[in-house]
């Protein structure tokens, strides 16, 4: 299948409007064109600094302009980091997200970051980090570091994210992926739905995203969680199979890049993510919390890919030379077996 970067709004909204049977269905064959059909990218995420942040992001309970009752912590210690990221790798994760609830990373805080990615990347995890926007210099520096991908999410489309966040621009977003691509890191890179927008939105947020000068190798698909405190703490629930549909549409339209369910999973049954499976959804994040919002425990992660037949994904290559992961034949009960 051709990688595109020319698509329309019509022929965005034509997939949507696909009956929802074949639409999975053809979302399921782009799947294991490029992937392994059982296999599933299972990734951990560790908040290294929690709250306060300038932002106004009306989700985020981490905003310091919302009385969401979360406490705020400094920066955590490195060697705490490399603790976490050794559990992680313990418990069968393949890649270490870390994020830290800031506009952008300070000058000061940087010799730290740059630390936590080479200890992380010694253990022969991937990592990730989210620090906000990046300068070209800050991107480089932690691509030189050794830095696999860095996850900065464009949120919604363009018309509907004034709405949502007002202190930050949508251009300054596509410039931080554009300062990561150029230090050769790759992009992980998403949004977020259920948040009272419309479909139209959900098919702007596709569009920009698969139309970039490359598709994120990683493309986040979140279900809001509602925050009390929060702007959108009552926003009304997005229908399940929409959420379904928009996995679907991601897959066929980057077909190469690893489709993350992500935040919200907690509130979907175990049908809901099957769905999301069968839709082109392979990567998840693990473990009780994803930053500061909770998350479906371990075992009853295990329990379902017992259940479905899947398993996660592990490096069968160094961390350094890995793109895209490459299965490793090792069944989640096993990873998971501590």
């Amino acid at each position: 299948m051709t990688l595109r970067n020319d698509w329309t709004r019509d022929e965005i909204q034509a997939l949507y409007d696909q009956p929802f049977l074949d639409l999975v269905f053809e979302a399921q064959g782009v799947h294991r064109q490029h992937f392994q059909a059982n296999s599933i990218q299972v990734s951990t995420l560790l908040s290294i600094k929690t709250g306060k942040c300038p932002e106004d992001c009306k989700y985020c309970s981490q905003s310091a302009r919302y009385d969401s009752k979360l406490e705020a912590e400094k920066r955590i210690a490195v060697d705490k980091v490399i603790r976490e990221a050794q559990a992680a790798k313990d418990s069968g994760s393949s890649r270490f997200c870390m994020g830290a609830a800031w506009r952008n990373p300070h000058e000061r805080d940087m010799p730290y970051v740059l630390e936590m990615v080479r200890e992380v990347k010694s253990l022969g995890l991937e990592t990730c980090m989210t620090l906000g926007m990046l300068a070209p210099e800050q991107a480089k520096a932690l691509g030189e570091a050794g830095l696999d991908y860095y996850n900065h999410n464009l949120d919604t489309s363009p018309e509907y994210y004034g709405k949502v966040i007002t202190t930050r621009s949508y251009s300054d977003r596509l410039n931080t992926l554009a300062n990561v691509r150029d230090a050769g890191i790759k992009v992980c890179s998403g949004g977020i739905v259920g948040m009272g927008e419309k479909r139209e939105d959900r098919i702007g947020l596709l569009m920009e995203l698969a139309n970039l000068p490359s598709h994120p190798d990683s493309v986040p698909i979140n279900m809001l969680v509602k925050i009390a405190g929060t702007p959108l703490g009552d926003v009304d629930e997005l229908e399940p199979f929409e959420f379904v549909r928009t996995v679907a549409v991601a897959r066929i339209m980057m077909p190469k890049s690893f489709v993350r369910l992500s935040a919200g999973r907690e509130k979907m049954n175990e049908q809901m993510q099957a769905w999301c499976f069968f839709a082109g959804a392979n990567s998840i994040f693990y473990g009780e919390k994803l930053l500061t919002t909770s998350n479906p425990e371990t075992n009853t992660d295990r329990l379902l890919f017992e259940k479905l037949g899947i398993h996660a994904l592990q490096l069968t290559t160094p961390v350094e030379d890995s793109l895209p992961v490459v299965e490793k034949k090792t069944l989640w009960k096993d990873a998971m077996a501590v």
